[in-house]
């Protein structure tokens, strides 16, 4: 019996009670007419009940047959009262109760409670999310459990509904399928409803049937939880943190408690339910016991060791251009092997993405796929259960920001993440191009550097030949944690970026200063400011909600509010960042989105706001100075007119002349923009002379500033004219730029970063004479402290990643440098980010459905 058809009969039992307590009574008073009228409404209601239990139970059930003997009962007191006007209450009274005891006693022990549960997958491939949590329900012989496929419609460019997709023919064999249009919500009212599409009408590329929505599901069951569709190694995308169906639901399953933290903090806390995931149950299961490989794959996987390619949408979406030429890589590089299976699995919804989001790159996408088929390079997986595939395969490779990479994980399979922007096998020196990207230090002092897989290398002689000095400790090979390195007073300053906290490291021995907590993507900070004062070392947020005083004597940390919401907005969709400068003994911050500058003091934290209407609309990018001038040079967030202001005196002078021949061009995905043109200024002077040099950012070269007259011409740079690498190894979207040191401001001899190659010169603005300052890392140090496979972050628990001394080649050749695969290591490391690893998730997730409804 349904649980609401339960409570209804028990009330029934109730009011059958109190009649009973009034039958009583009007006996006592005489009120013969009244009694025999309750004793009438009692027998339909028994009546009633019985026929209830039956349909659910059937016949000869013991509560049945009870109810008829009260039945009885009620006759034969019916006939007495009618004859009689003399009977004592009690004898018509207590039989009536003794009786109603056991019937209520028997209701409560021989009726259960049947449970029914509804599943509402919209696309076969992703029933995994759903699947172990039906067996469990499918398995209880107290719960009907229905598998309901539901449409769901590809999105036009303009949000309207374009061709219906229904998959109901694409579930395994032994899961009995439900019609949508066979299935009464409203007769039925499910116990409780699973759902894995968190978006109802609020994605731009597909959407369920409307009546499927949340908030319309609701409607009809007490119990509405929803499972994600994917599981991640350790993060979750932002924009998975507030979806329509988390307001509707009842439940959110996530994977382990840290999960939480992704999610909207609004949404109450007692709506997660830390259980693990149902995918990690059906991978788990499936790979201790894999399936027969189909046909066609046997003689292609046979004495091959098999690589899952996976492309997903994500990797599509953040640069199409370079996903597609790296697919054609990943194709030249198996394509002939016959040591190795190329397995490939497209997203299932990566197609039907290419039309409604990238359409002008769909052919090319379909004439690759032609090729892998027609070219028998390995094995194209289309097929509805991905984790069949994972059982089958060896090795996965491909996109980083996937939920593919969790299940790999998970089952102690080997993760190697492509970088989509590599192409190309590696060259002799490329590694320069990954390795040398030095932090330049206003001061001089270039001895610290802070690499690629957090450690921190040393110039002893300060001359940039570096040699590997300490680990950081972070325990991951993923860089960024922190940005860079610098010497003061004796001590060593490790600043952070994808950090919380700060080290101080004297004679080898750390020592870290942790900061107040938050949860936030993207870099913490960015930058830093430091006057040589030995008095304090602020350090920029990126992300992080306060810009931070360190006080170098007393290790105190100041956390200022309100500076980081002043250049730090979002813009149409998009963080932006103004820019960020010094005058005098002031911070200087500007706004991305209008002339708004805030003036900050070191020392008193006094601020001081200033507007510049001429750069309303534009923001700022860039703020630069000449050397004894009090005028402030402000460069466009968006346009080609550079503003010089004066602070004190209000003045205003625009300047927005640029060679016909000045292009911008947005990095990486290669379209004019109005954005980012300019990347800095500077102003030398000798002997009465002026010169003015605007250095680029997305621009694609060096100008040369007439001050007096407006003018602009191109300062040719005497290295190189390249504002991208000389190949994809060597990654730049500028030219580079000047470097100087304050010793250098305003002189003409000085020196630049020339990007495009990583290369360091000293020239003299003025008549361009340059020699190369060398730069070089110990070589034999790098290879030996390549990490290989490793913890890579807190998002990604344990993998390889594509790199110069790690191509894709290496890896099919198992020629790894670094730390070679280790099994057990990955378990570990996956086990932080799957609260169950035995593969009960399913299991866990319906019982404690099932005693929320009991």
């Amino acid at each position: 019996m349904r649980k609401q058809h339960k409570v209804q009969a028990e009330e029934l039992l109730a009011q059958m009670k109190l009649a009973h307590g009034q039958i009583r009574k009007d006996i006592e008073q005489k009120s013969i007419s009244s009694a025999v009228r309750l004793l009438e409404d009692c027998q339909e209601a028994a009546i009633s009940l019985g026929t209830l239990i039956e349909r659910w139970e059937g016949e000869g059930h013991p509560t049945v047959t009870l109810l008829e003997e009260y039945c009885e009962l009620l006759y034969g007191a019916h006939e007495e009262l009618a004859d009689r006007t003399d009977v004592a209450a009690n004898r018509i009274y207590k039989p009536l109760k003794q009786k109603l005891v056991k019937i209520f006693n028997s209701f409560q022990n021989d009726v259960k409670i049947r449970i029914e549960a509804v599943f509402l997958p919209y696309k076969a491939s992703m029933w995994d999310s759903l699947e172990s949590v039906w067996e469990a329900a499918d398995a209880d012989p107290g719960c009907d459990a229905y598998v309901i496929p539901i449409p769901y419609y590809e999105k036009n460019p303009d949000g309207s509904f374009a061709k219906e997709h229904y998959e109901a023919d694409e579930y395994p064999k032994n899961v009995p399928i439900t019609r949508y249009d066979d299935f009464d919500f409203g007769l039925h009212r499910p116990d409780m409803i699973f759902i894995h599409n968190p978006y109802d009408s609020y994605n731009h590329v597909t959407s369920v049937h409307p009546f499927f929505y949340s908030d319309h599901l609701k409607q009809f069951t007490e119990c509405l939880i929803y499972i994600p569709y994917y599981a991640t190694a350790g993060g979750m995308n932002a924009g998975q943190s507030l979806c329509s169906a988390y307001v509707y639901a009842d439940y959110i399953v996530i994977q382990a408690e840290g999960y939480r933290k992704f999610f909207d903090k609004d949404l109450p806390d007692e709506k997660f339910l830390a259980l693990g995931s149902p995918k990690f149950d059906s991978v788990i299961h499936k790979c201790q016991n894999p399936p027969e490989p189909p046909g066609a794959w046997k003689e292609k996987m046979q004495g091959r060791k098999v690589y899952f390619y996976n492309t997903s949408i994500n990797g599509m979406l953040g640069n199409t251009d370079a996903f597609l030429k790296k697919m054609k890589y990943v194709f030249d590089i198996f394509r002939g092997r016959d040591d190795v299976c190329l397995l490939w699995r497209p997203h299932p919804l990566l197609e039907s993405t290419f039309e409604s989001m990238r359409r002008e790159y769909k052919p090319i996408y379909d004439s690759l796929k032609r090729w892998f088929m027609e070219a028998d390079i390995g094995i194209l997986d289309e097929s509805a259960d991905m984790e069949n595939t994972i059982a089958l395969s060896d090795v996965y490779i491909g996109d980083g920001a996937t939920s593919v990479i969790s299940l790999f994980g998970v089952a102690g399979k080997p993760i190697f993440i492509f970088n989509n922007y590599l192409h190309t096998l590696p060259e002799k020196d490329d590694w320069r191009g990954e390795r040398v990207n030095p932090q330049f230090n206003a001061w001089g002092d270039d001895r610290y550097q802070v690499t690629a897989n957090n450690q921190l290398w040393y110039s002893e002689k300060n001359d940039y030949h570096y040699k590997f000095y300490m680990d950081l400790g972070t325990g991951y090979s993923a860089g960024g944690y922190y940005m860079r390195a610098m010497e003061i007073d004796g001590k060593v300053y490790v600043l952070p970026g994808y950090t919380q906290n700060m080290l101080i490291i004297e004679d080898k021995k750390i020592r870290k200063i942790e900061f107040q907590r938050f949860h936030v993507r993207g870099p913490y900070f960015i930058s830093y400011s430091y006057l040589n004062d030995h008095k304090y070392l602020y350090l920029i947020p990126g992300y992080y909600p306060f810009l931070i005083r360190y006080h170098l004597a007393t290790e105190k940390l100041d956390y200022i509010e309100d500076v980081q919401p002043f250049y730090m907005r979002m813009i149409e969709n998009e963080w932006k960042r103004g820019g960020i400068g010094i005058c005098g003994n002031e911070i200087l911050f500007a706004s991305p989105e209008d002339g708004q500058i805030l003036f900050l003091n070191r020392d008193t934290l006094e601020r001081r706001e200033y507007s510049v209407p001429a750069m309303k609309g534009r923001g700022i990018q860039g703020i630069s100075q000449c050397v004894d001038e009090e005028e402030l040079w402000l460069l466009p967030m968006k346009g080609l007119t550079i503003t010089r202001w004066n602070p004190v005196t209000g003045e205003v002078r625009e300047y927005s002349s640029v060679p016909e021949h000045f292009k911008v061009v947005q990095y990486p995905f290669e379209y004019e923009s109005e954005e980012h043109p300019f990347g800095g200024m500077i102003f030398c002077k000798e002997d009465g002379r002026m010169l003015t040099i605007i250095q680029p950012n997305w621009g694609n070269m060096f100008l040369e500033l007439d001050t007096e007259t407006g003018e602009t011409k191109e300062w040719e740079l005497p290295m190189g004219s390249a504002n991208r690498g000389k190949n994809e190894y060597f990654r730049t979207g500028s030219m580079g730029g000047f470097v100087l040191t304050m010793e250098q401001m305003g002189k003409p001899d000085c020196r630049i970063w020339y990007a495009p190659e990583r290369k360091l010169y000293n020239i003299n603005a003025f008549t361009k004479e340059y020699k190369e300052v060398e730069i070089e890392f110990d070589y034999n140090d790098l290879l030996e402290h390549e990490p290989g496979f490793y913890e890579e972050s807190e998002w990604m628990q344990y993998c390889l990643n594509e790199n110069v001394f790690n191509s894709l080649k290496n890896l099919l050749d198992n020629e790894i440098t670094g730390n070679p695969f280790d099994r057990e290591r990955q378990l570990r490391a996956f086990a932080k980010v799957n609260v169950n690893t035995e593969g009960t998730c399913g299991q866990n997730v319906y019982a404690f459905a099932k005693g929320k409804i009991l």
